[in-house]
């Protein structure tokens, strides 16, 4: 069976202000401000670039990031934070179709 496919928000419905240690993310469509860190607008980023499954997102993290280490833990913190980001509706993850 295939992983989530996972998708940002649309353009634009994600106003980013940094700072410094933390940013603060406005979710226009709900109206809710989340107060986030590494690497949570680094997972954003990388989704603006189109929607991915976990492989696909590890690949584009790993070329502005030094994702060494067990890759195991590394994949396992990443879903966590797409949970994360999909319970605040930030991250949206659907199921490939069956073909």
């Amino acid at each position: 069976m295939a992983g989530m496919i996972y998708r940002a928000e649309p353009p634009g419905q994600i106003l980013l202000e940094s700072l410094g240690p933390i940013d603060a993310l406005f979710h226009k469509r709900s109206g809710a401000t989340h107060l986030v860190a590494a690497p949570v607008p680094q997972i954003l980023a990388a989704l603006a670039e189109g929607p991915a499954d976990i492989d696909v997102l590890l690949a584009r993290l790993a070329t502005r990031f030094d994702l060494e280490g067990e890759a195991v833990a590394v994949q396992d913190a990443l879903q966590a934070r797409l949970a994360e980001l999909a319970a605040l509706g930030l991250v949206h993850g659907d199921r490939p179709a069956a073909g």
